[in-house]
């Protein structure tokens, strides 16, 4: 994988110490994870970690202490021949001191009796509970002892920080290096979802789809991708986290598809709503351009100057009138938005920011009023409409019918760019490119 610029990864943690004032942030590596017995997950660095450090080696714990002399300081899994024969070179702590710009670098078995000493003078601990079993007791101890020992000269720390307090906010506003990321990320997502509309037809299965989708993501150079792909088809649309993709596409299905590529710990999210059949049936349409109006409205709404709430109600606005429109609701679209009156069809927000978390790092409002969108932050934007079984009422002729459209963008100084926008929503668009991929599949046959 390729690393950040040193320089960048330098600025970013003088940034932190400043922030930091006299606390000590300790950042640790994911843990491994077990898939069962001795099988592990494919390793997937921490977001928070390698953003300060570039590090993406297991068993990794980066200490920021700021104060009179602050220091970057890195402890690191020591070399094992042994070991690596299994699992891959290590760093190593003689060579992590110049790979990470690190002021300081001990093994990770010298972690224990080191970090009492760093934290005895901060005033404040910067550290997520519950994310790495014995660092968690080591931090915990480390801050007993560093307050004990400190009670008669009034120094140690007296409080525990979440290390989202400094970091979340950095993290909301992308750089050049990280917008570069994404839109690689975005255009291996795009590739993937071509491919979908390459393999949807009716007969074929839900994995197999999501097959298609991932061999793509690889191809085009991501790492993995960056959340369970969605395939959902007739009213598995309808379940807005739906992953068992196991049912087979039937004539008439639309078929939703909500995938993203990882690319370099980047992610992109992007979903697309197709006919299997290669056109939409009367009521599919009518809902689907319904969805359509709403997303072309929250992108238009994603400008500076602009809310994260505001793209969202924009969204609503245009989804409540076509509900109204479609006859599933009846009023003024002014008291059916006050009364949440859509929420049956439409129970989730418009965007989320994405970045190296899917749903990354950020605050959605602060003291109560929605934040205020600047240039560098980029957020999903992703209306639906859910008819699911069983519905009543007016709503019933539309039961089985689910749409969800979604792109992701990014706020400029200019107003907002679609990093998806390669991958067409307009429906009579989306209607060719199925019978596109329907017409190679037979040729391929």
């Amino acid at each position: 994988m390729e690393g950040l610029p040193p320089g960048l990864l330098a600025a970013r943690r003088e940034a932190v110490l400043e922030a930091l004032g006299r606390g000590v942030m300790v950042l640790a590596a994911a843990p491994i994870l077990r898939r069962s017995r001795d099988t592990e997950h494919s390793y997937r660095p921490d977001s928070d970690l390698f953003y300060l450090t570039g590090a993406t080696e297991p068993h990794t714990v980066a200490v920021l202490a700021g104060g009179d002399e602050p220091r970057f300081v890195l402890f690191a899994q020591e070399r094992d021949p042994a070991a690596e024969l299994w699992t891959g070179e290590r760093v190593g702590p003689e060579a992590a001191a110049e790979r990470f710009g690190a002021d300081e670098t001990y093994p990770l078995a010298e972690l224990e009796a080191r970090l009492p000493v760093l934290l005895r003078e901060s005033d404040r601990v910067y550290y997520r509970l519950g994310r790495v079993g014995d660092l968690e007791g080591m931090v915990l101890e480390a801050l007993a002892y560093a307050r004990s020992r400190g009670q008669r000269k009034g120094i140690g720390p007296r409080a525990l920080m979440d290390p989202g307090a400094i970091l979340d906010e950095m993290r909301l506003l992308k750089d050049e290096v990280e917008l570069r990321r994404l839109r690689s990320a975005a255009e291996a997502t795009v590739a993937g979802h071509r491919a979908a509309l390459d393999t949807i037809r009716p007969g074929v299965g839900e994995w197999a789809v999501q097959a298609s989708v991932e061999a793509a993501f690889l191809r085009e150079g991501a790492t993995a991708p960056g959340f369970g792909t969605i395939v959902g088809s007739g009213s598995n649309a309808c379940f807005l986290h739906y992953v068992d993709n196991r049912k087979m596409v039937a004539e008439g299905d639309l078929v939703l598809v909500d995938a993203g590529a990882e690319v370099a710990l980047y992610n992109g999210d992007v979903t697309r709503t197709v006919p299997a059949s290669g056109r939409f049936g009367d009521l599919q349409r009518a809902v689907y351009d319904v969805v359509e109006r709403a997303r072309t409205a929250a992108v238009a709404a994603g400008r500076p100057g602009g809310s994260i709430g505001g793209v969202h109600d924009a969204a609503v606005a245009v989804l409540v009138e076509g509900l109204v429109a479609l006859g599933v609701l009846t009023g003024s679209v002014e008291d059916l938005v006050e009364q949440e009156a859509y929420k049956p069809f439409y129970p989730h927000q418009t965007s989320h920011w994405i970045g190296l978390d899917v749903h990354d790092p950020g605050d959605y409002a602060r003291e109560g009023t929605s934040r205020t969108l600047e240039p560098g932050m980029v957020f999903t934007v992703e209306p639906g409409l859910y008819f699911r079984p069983g519905v009543d009422g007016p709503a019933a002729r539309f039961e089985g019918i689910g749409v969800r459209i979604e792109d992701d963008v990014v706020v400029t100084e200019a107003g907002c760019e679609n990093l998806t926008a390669a991958l067409p929503t307009a429906p009579e668009e989306i209607e060719a490119l199925v019978a596109e991929g329907a017409g190679r599949s037979r040729g391929r046959g």
